[in-house]
């Protein structure tokens, strides 16, 4: 039960902190430069011209709206995972909002619009990142793609692509190729801390394959020598059907040169398969060893 309230009380915190580094980089990078990013902020910056409502204003409605909108055609599984985002970013967006005009000069924040749409996409790709990481949501315009997702079957990456295209389209009706190709560098950015953001806490290793005579000789090297556990597994060759065993292990880039020279030292005929891993967890790599 503590562990449970412990691992609640961790996500709650990056709940916070996606959030309010979104809403930082909406409140004072995208809205002040009138960037045309993707999301419910690059749609509040397209309509501003033909509803006369604020950025601001419009995000705090649209996401409302669209929680609403969520909640009725994905259930209360949905609403329990964005409820506290769909609280946050509103008030988050407010407040910054409100210190940038009031405390802070305005034009303190209005820039060249290339470090406007790079700088703002890195603090929404980043906070975005964090929430999807805690298995929230940021809700917002990924609502309508997981709507149409689950009565269609529509694969759910191809819907959001279609989602931002409008988004971008809609912007280029209203202001123009330009601002729309400037908005663009920042959804190239905000999608590459996304998905950074997701394999926080996993460690990039080396997956290596090994096919040879000598494979328990090799094992039991790799495991006194490089302190990694291995995985036998089943294989058969397909032109001599012959089955033999592969050596499967994962270690860390630096461990490579160590375990290709211990390879070879054993069995120079030795077959091996070297493979970047994106993320990996578990002992040995998100936590060590019990004593």
């Amino acid at each position: 039960m503590k562990i449970q309230k412990y691992e609640w009380a961790y996500d709650l915190f990056w709940v916070v902190i996606g959030n309010f580094l979104l809403a930082l980089g909406v409140s004072w990078f995208i809205i002040p430069n009138d960037i045309l990013t993707a999301g419910l902020a690059g749609i509040a910056i397209a309509l501003e011209p033909i509803f006369h409502i604020t950025p601001e204003l419009m995000i705090n409605i649209l996401t409302v709206f669209l929680f609403v909108i969520g909640t009725c055609f994905l259930g209360k599984r949905f609403a329990t995972k964005t409820l506290l985002s769909t609280i946050l970013y509103p008030l988050f967006l407010s407040m910054l909002s409100f210190i940038a005009m009031k405390w802070l000069s305005t034009d303190m924040f209005v820039m060249d619009k290339y470090l406007a749409s790079i700088y703002g996409g890195a603090l929404m790709g980043t906070g975005t990142g964090i929430v999807f990481h805690t298995g929230a949501s940021t809700g917002g315009v990924d609502i309508p793609p997981l709507i149409i997702n689950k009565y269609t079957g529509i694969p759910l990456s191809k819907l959001i692509f279609l989602t931002d295209a409008c988004t971008v389209l809609l912007g280029a009706a209203v202001y123009g190729l330009q601002p729309v190709l400037i908005g663009i560098i920042s959804v190239f950015i905000s999608s590459y801390m996304i998905n950074k953001m997701m394999l926080m806490g996993g460690q990039s290793a080396m997956n290596v394959m090994i096919i040879s005579n000598q494979y328990d000789e090799i094992m039991n090297e790799i495991h006194k020598t490089l302190h990694r556990g291995t995985t036998i597994l089943e294989g058969v060759g397909g032109y001599s059907k012959e089955k033999r065993p592969v050596l499967m292990v994962v270690i860390v880039k630096k461990q490579l040169h160590d375990l290709q020279m211990l390879v070879s030292h054993i069995d120079k005929e030795a077959f091996v398969i070297v493979s970047d891993t994106k993320e990996v967890q578990g002992r040995g790599f998100t936590y060590e060893d019990e004593m």
